[in-house]
């Protein structure tokens, strides 16, 4: 019964995870280039929100899964946001110093709007 349930709530990123892995194989055995291939899967996995998929596979597991998914998407934020601090001191070295403000107060405020968000997810879920 577990197992019935288990693909009934995740058999759609399944079915996803299995397209997409399907079609990267079949694109390297035909020996199309490799960063094609991997521009492709990117852009599919993130259209098809099959990376969510796969943290909610991953998040399931009892215990570590949680932990597996923090060790994943944690470094991304920090990875984001020096991205912006590096870009930001180029900038402002150019002399595009109100740019520069404007787009961190964006990037501000989409942090906090994903903090947010996902308080707001576990305080009310939809299921």
């Amino acid at each position: 019964m577990k197992i019935k349930s288990f693909f009934n709530s995740h058999g759609k990123q399944i079915v996803i995870l299995i397209t997409i892995t399907v079609l990267a194989l079949i694109a390297l055995k035909y020996e199309i280039d490799t960063k094609m291939v991997v521009f492709g899967t990117v852009i599919l996995g993130v259209f098809t929100q099959a990376f969510a998929g796969v943290a909610a596979l991953i998040a399931t597991l009892p215990v570590v899964g949680p932990l597996i998914v923090k060790i994943f998407t944690i470094p991304i934020f920090w990875v984001l946001n020096s991205m912006g601090y590096f870009v930001g001191a180029v900038a402002v070295k150019k002399g595009y110093g109100s740019e520069f403000t404007k787009s961190r107060v964006l990037t501000l405020a989409l942090l906090v709007g994903i903090v947010l968000g996902y308080i707001i997810g576990h305080l009310a879920p939809l299921r």
